[in-house]
């Protein structure tokens, strides 16, 4: 059985947890306190239920402790922090994770803001250390960046994405620390030229929307973009390039189109108003679909899962 330690009880974290309890692990959560730690137990095992009802026959243990005291570190095979977006309590962790835990255990952080480089910056044993990207929802979105800093260790690093495989995600090697490292760059990309075209009264969101889903979205929900190219052929597409990308957006900042939203708090479903009004029952109803699609999607994925 193998055994993982999840640092943190927040969403992400219930996520986490669950798709290694879901995937048969000794599951550890290690809250402020054993209580906090627990108080996530049911909201895990729910999460576990959505990946694999079964998941109880596999004989995952889901276990809960204190940070300050956790001292069973034996038998680990990989320990993930969760806790908030703080800079200052992430270097303070992983300082004492250094310290704590045997220096052949690697150790991944989920932040997808702070690069490792700075979080283990001067640590003895930062050659263990690595983003370890999720994705929300963490229990359901198969894919998890795995990201080497200035100091980790390649082929450890090759180590820690065969581990994820073996428990049901699709991890990708970032070989290099770069801001919004490997999706998100992609999707800001796309976020820029989207905003721009809305900015620029070229295209409504709800347009902007239905094009992305019923074009390239739906093709790239069988395959990435690189291998639906190897398909249609190269060609076709370095030709359309040499017009299209001399027009793309360049803007280095959010357009007013969406900053305007934002510093007037109507930033989304959440608020009640984004690029449109939500009522609470259309609101409510969005989300619903939203997450039964993705559910939809990860069956799919489980039942036909890439040969490549």
């Amino acid at each position: 059985m193998s055994k993982v330690v999840i640092i943190g009880t927040g969403i992400m974290g219930v996520g986490i947890a669950a798709g290694f309890l879901a995937c048969g692990a000794k599951t550890i959560v290690l809250g402020r306190d054993q209580l906090k730690a627990e108080s996530i137990f049911k909201a895990v095992e729910t999460c576990a239920d959505a990946i694999d009802p079964a998941w109880r026959a596999k004989g995952g243990v889901l276990i809960g402790g204190a940070i300050a005291t956790w001292n069973d570190w034996a038998d680990t095979d990989f320990v993930i922090e969760t806790v908030s977006e703080r800079m200052d309590l992430k270097q303070t962790l992983f300082a004492d994770l250094d310290k704590r835990v045997p220096a052949h255990v690697p150790i991944g952080s989920n932040s997808s803001g702070f690069p490792i480089s700075d979080i283990a910056k001067g640590l003895p044993t930062a050659h263990r250390m690595f983003n370890a990207h999720y994705f929300m929802p963490a229990h359901v979105v198969p894919l998890v960046e795995v990201v080497l800093g200035e100091k980790s260790d390649p082929a450890l690093a090759e180590q820690v994405c065969a581990f994820y495989r073996a428990h049901g995600k699709k991890p990708v090697l970032v070989k290099k620390d770069i801001p919004g490292f490997l999706a998100n760059r992609i999707q800001h990309a796309l976020m820029r030229e989207a905003l721009s075209l809305v900015q620029e009264g070229i295209a409504t969101p709800d347009d902007i929307d239905t094009a992305v889903r019923y074009s390239f979205g739906f093709r790239y929900a069988a395959v990435g973009p690189m291998t639906q190219k190897e398909i249609s052929g190269w060609e076709g597409m370095t030709l359309a390039a040499e017009v299209i990308y001399p027009s793309l957006s360049n803007i280095t900042a959010p357009p007013a189109c969406v900053m305007d939203l934002v510093k007037a708090g109507k930033s989304g479903i959440a608020k009640g108003e984004g690029f449109k009004k939500w009522p609470a029952e259309e609101a409510a109803k969005v989300k619903k679909n939203y997450e039964t699609r993705l559910k939809a999607a990860f069956e799919v994925l489980k039942v036909a899962p890439d040969e490549g």
